[in-house]
């Protein structure tokens, strides 16, 4: 369905035109314009350098997803730079994070943040939402025999080999230890072709609340329309560390992985550098495209604390991501041991609440909505009316405007 964005920029434009020649005050412009104003990256992540994100030959440009008027997580979420509390030490030094938040894990409270909705692109910290997918609708021991399509994609890879067998279970590993994109395809294809896993990513994204999220491709690999924010990677790593198969996942460390048929298994090994000695990791994951930059997450327990720290658009230099993730999360921890009140909340739901909702997306038919375009709730034959109705309205003023029947008095 084509989106009606256009059309309301056209009656906004339009009525606001019509009215200032009538000598009326203009119409303020409309939310999402105004709040795109606010912030450099609110409704979209910075230009693409490649052509990675072009759509097909015959497709549209996926809409921008719509910016909600409140911002999710309270007030100062909605701030661009730094957001600490008021009498917080500074954040540490360098930081080459676009966005970043730390969250405290058990209470959901955001403990300091750097433009934490900004529109940023995830990389393969999207694999969490497919992982999350394949946790509730494959079983640990499905087997998934993989096409010449998944094995041939575009690497990073684990090196899965077509027409071999692999249980679910030895794919998630793989998918969150080593990121392979062969394995993410694979598991596209088990849950129904990559679009329908698609479809199934961003359903699973608007049941959590996670609102500047839209994924492309089941990897993280650029696509048309990927995005997502600080606060919704922390929305959703938080919800997925609370699932033991993805708390274990990201937290092994090394394993033997299946080889071809007929051919023995070799070893991997967790990418994420923090379990180099930093006290207390848990797990995490990491990410990489050239549009997207460096992109982390990972999360640490201190003294009964579980502290997650999300970074989007980071760079390796001066110092690598690694030292800047452990860093935060040394900063996250001296928040939460100091008191200081937290600048904002992330709402992780109820795995009953949002299975609840999947299951009246199926009851509706509406379970693959979010896949790859948002729809206006008011409806093009609504703004089509409203646009009828407004250039009525406009003309009878303007026609009045010059009988003199709204002159002011002398």
């Amino acid at each position: 369905m084509r989106s009606a964005l256009p059309l309301r920029v056209l009656i906004v434009t339009l009525l606001s035109g019509l009215l200032a020649s009538a000598g009326l005050p203009a119409l303020a412009q409309s939310p999402v314009a105004r709040q795109a104003q606010a912030c450099p990256n609110e409704l979209l992540p910075p230009p693409p350098v490649d052509t990675s994100e072009k759509p097909p030959p015959g497709q549209p440009s996926p809409v921008p997803l719509p910016v909600p008027d409140e911002p999710a997580g309270g007030e100062r979420m909605a701030e661009c730079g730094y957001v600490v509390p008021p009498t917080a030490p500074a954040p540490p030094e360098p930081d080459t994070a676009a966005s970043w938040l730390l969250q405290d894990m058990e209470t959901g409270e955001v403990l300091a943040a750097k433009d934490p909705h900004g529109r940023q692109r995830p990389a393969s910290l999207i694999k969490t939402l497919l992982a999350l997918v394949v946790i509730d609708e494959l079983s640990p021991e499905h087997v998934v025999i993989p096409t010449v399509e998944d094995a041939n994609q575009e690497c990073t890879c684990v090196g899965i080999v077509a027409g071999s067998r692999y249980t679910v279970d030895d794919l998630l590993h793989a998918l969150l230890m080593r990121s392979g994109n062969d394995v993410a395809h694979a598991l596209g294809t088990a849950l129904g072709g990559v679009p329908t896993a698609v479809g199934k990513m961003n359903a699973l994204a608007k049941r959590l609340g996670a609102e500047d999220t839209r994924a492309a491709t089941p990897s993280g690999l650029d696509g048309p329309g990927m995005m997502t924010s600080a606060y919704d990677m922390s929305l959703i790593f938080g919800y997925a560390m609370r699932q033991p198969e993805y708390a274990d996942a990201v937290g092994t460390q090394h394993m033997d992985f299946p080889g071809g048929t007929g051919q023995p298994s070799y070893p991997i090994y967790n990418d994420n550098q923090l379990w180099d000695g930093y006290e207390g990791f848990l797990g995490g994951k990491t990410g990489f495209t050239d549009d997207s930059r460096h992109t982390y997450a990972g999360a640490a327990e201190r003294d009964g604390t579980r502290i997650s720290v999300i970074m989007l658009r980071t760079e390796q230099r001066p110092v690598r991501v690694a030292e800047q993730a452990k860093a935060l999360l040394d900063y996250g921890f001296a928040l939460a041991a100091s008191g200081a009140d937290p600048v904002g909340q992330v709402t992780i739901p109820d795995p009953a609440e949002v299975d609840e909702a999947a299951a009246g997306e199926s009851d509706s038919g509406d379970v693959s909505a979010a896949s790859s375009s948002v729809t206006d709730p008011f409806g093009t034959t609504g703004w089509i009316v409203t646009l009828i109705v407004i250039v009525i309205v406009a003309i009878g003023l303007l026609i009045g405007h010059r009988k003199g029947l709204l002159q002011r008095p002398e």
